[in-house]
């Protein structure tokens, strides 16, 4: 029986310093039938020239712009060949034989089209990190959570997630991914450049009649906030404008009225509770992304990648708003909140 071909994609931009610490870990992967494959998305530091002269066995796609993660992703997967994608950040410390677990699962099921392993803090490897942890969900507001990260709150990794379970979302800091599903489902939304762009594409996933889930046998450690680090202003405004789209596109009917409705309520009283805070920066940023997705709605629908089908039954949501149950009612952990009031 043929091994089946993976391709660990990592997409760089300006992370040499990541690259000259992690990347080692990465090509000592055991695996048989495997290719590395680095996209440098504009980089201006020596990132290109570091990869030339220390991995010549890596493959290096060069763009000479910064495409975001969406689209440069989208660009360089249009020329990788492989049954599997594994989609890791540069910051990102995997561990031994943390690939096989991946495959086992979705050689098993076809059914599931990607999964994710469990994402631990690099800086503080007993606690589960924050893009990801093991395995998002979505409340029924849409807000994004994970098991094992509430908001800010990261727990404490005891074994409580060890058990694969279906999601609603895997983390795009390790998205392990059937390539044909991938390209099936259009892609990552190119609009939306960085954030939340995996959550977009799993929901679409989700709606293709598809599976998504975690893999906690299989364990890696991320930096997080490389890029744009928390709080910073484009953060919170790519988070806004792109769950606001991600909304529009995904519901149907009436729902899809009241959700985003709400939302922007919601998003009005955090925005402005933040300017008399003194955060202008946050009140601005919110803001923006309202507007943007006005105009995303009036004029550029066109550029999106949209589901081809909205029937399907969805996994890893919560019947319950995220918010109220961590904020006014105290619970703090995953498992506090999602109990049997859920649908999957």
């Amino acid at each position: 029986m043929a091994v089946p071909s993976i391709a660990i994609v990592i997409l760089n931009w300006n992370g040499r310093k990541y690259l000259e610490q992690f990347l080692p870990a990465v090509m000592q992967t055991h695996y048989s039938n495997l290719q590395v494959v680095v996209a440098d998305n504009g980089s201006t530091d020596t990132s290109v020239a570091f990869l030339e002269q220390n991995f010549p066995g890596i493959t290096i796609i060069r763009f000479t712009e910064n495409h975001g993660f969406a689209k440069g992703y989208n660009l360089a997967l249009e020329q990788v060949s492989a049954d599997y994608y594994l989609l890791l950040n540069s910051d990102v410390q995997v561990t031994e034989g943390f690939i096989t677990p991946l495959v086992n699962l979705l050689e098993a099921d076809t059914s599931i089209a990607a999964c994710q392993p469990k994402i631990l803090s690099f800086r503080h490897p007993h606690y589960f990190e924050y893009a990801g942890a093991a395995g998002g969900w979505m409340d029924h507001l849409c807000y994004p959570f994970a098991k094992g990260r509430v908001f800010d709150f990261c727990e404490t990794d005891e074994g409580q997630y060890d058990a694969p379970s279906l999601l609603f979302w895997a983390s795009g800091a390790a998205l392990f991914i059937r390539s044909g599903v991938f390209h099936e489902a259009g892609g990552f939304d190119p609009y939306f450049f960085a954030h939340q762009e995996e959550i977009d594409l799993c929901w679409r996933i989700q709606l293709a009649g598809y599976k998504i889930s975690s893999c906690p046998q299989s364990v890696v450690y991320h930096v997080g906030g490389g890029t744009l680090p928390k709080g910073n202003s484009l953060k919170t405004y790519l988070n806004f404008r792109n769950n606001h789209i991600m909304m529009f596109k995904n519901m149907i009917g009436w729902r899809r009225i009241y959700v985003i409705g709400f939302r922007a309520v919601l998003d009005g009283i955090s925005a402005f509770k933040s300017l008399l805070g003194g955060d202008g920066g946050y009140f601005i940023a919110v803001a923006s992304a309202h507007l943007s997705f006005i105009k995303w709605m009036l004029a550029d629908q066109k550029k999106s990648v949209f589901p081809k089908n909205k029937k399907a039954v969805l996994h890893g949501l919560l019947k319950k708003n995220i918010a109220w149950e961590h904020f006014v009612k105290g619970k703090k952990k995953f498992s506090e909140i999602v109990t049997k009031d859920v649908k999957n």
